[in-house]
């Protein structure tokens, strides 16, 4: 596994699991995350053929692997259980929404709550995300692993408050500053990875809040991404966040985790 990432400064990374190397080592022409998702996988280099040593990533710090993505979307109620939470019926085809870069932020956050006379009740998520490394229009869902370039840990953020007392409130509940955090890195695995035994955990104070597996949402990734490339035109840097499988109320003092299995995990404290 290869993984794509940028330090707290700033400096774009290329990796693996044996640590990271600065991406213009591998290739002098990149000078973003960005410049480099059309190449992944089929392309990437390896870490071990650039002229430079590797830095573990226990010994750095590391912000949001995209600088600028590009469209963020988020999937409500892809798992039955979570439909279930909210008292609600699955959708029979995507439930998505837009969230706005402004939103986004990178490990550690913090995520910040409104005011609690806005929202006195966020609730944290954690997901997979989808990062597009193409462009692209009318994938077929067997062709997206073509487009796609790879994944990372999510967590979501909702006033959940907001949201209840209208469903057409539901940008303003998702678009809160600091309410997705991406990160640390995006993994990029070799074409045709079963993402089925994928399990996403929420994760609040080291405590398991809910969990579920890929094999169990309504639509998949590689689903998400064709239903999407048939609406509008995808390009690098977007990103789809596949859904939660539960959602956990936080509160100032929180700490709050996605883990994806395989594709790595990403914490942010919660503050107001």
């Amino acid at each position: 596994m290869r993984y794509l990432a940028r330090t707290a400064d700033g400096t774009p990374m290329l990796g693996d699991d044996r640590g990271y190397v600065p991406l213009e080592a591998a290739v002098p022409d990149a000078e973003s995350i960005r410049d480099v998702l059309p190449t992944a996988p089929d392309t990437l280099p390896d870490p071990e053929t650039a002229p430079a040593r590797r830095v573990p990533a226990a010994h750095l710090s590391f912000g949001a692997p995209l600088a600028d993505p590009g469209k963020l979307f988020g999937i409500g109620l892809n798992y039955a259980d979570h439909a279930a939470d909210l008292d609600e019926d699955a959708p029979s085809e995507p439930a998505s929404f837009f969230k706005p870069a402004t939103a986004a932020t990178g490990p550690g956050g913090p995520i910040r709550l409104p005011p609690a006379d806005i929202s006195d009740r966020v609730t944290a998520e954690a997901e997979l995300g989808v990062v597009i490394g193409r462009t692209c229009r009318d994938v077929e869902a067997a062709s997206a692993d073509q487009v796609i370039a790879g994944y990372l840990p999510v967590i979501d953020v909702t006033a959940e408050d907001v949201l209840r007392r209208n469903p057409r409130f539901l940008t303003r509940a998702k678009s809160f500053d600091t309410f997705l955090v991406l990160g640390p890195h995006i993994a990029v695995p070799d074409r045709g990875t079963d993402l089925s035994d994928v399990e996403v955990r929420t994760v609040v104070n080291d405590e398991p809040r809910a969990r579920n597996v890929v094999a169990n949402m309504h639509v998949p990734p590689r689903e998400l991404v064709a239903f999407h490339s048939r609406v509008m035109t995808l390009e690098p840097g977007d990103v789809i966040s596949t859904g939660t499988p539960g959602a956990h109320v936080v509160r100032p003092g929180d700490r709050v985790r996605a883990e994806v299995d395989r594709f790595g995990s990403v914490d942010a404290a919660v503050v107001r």
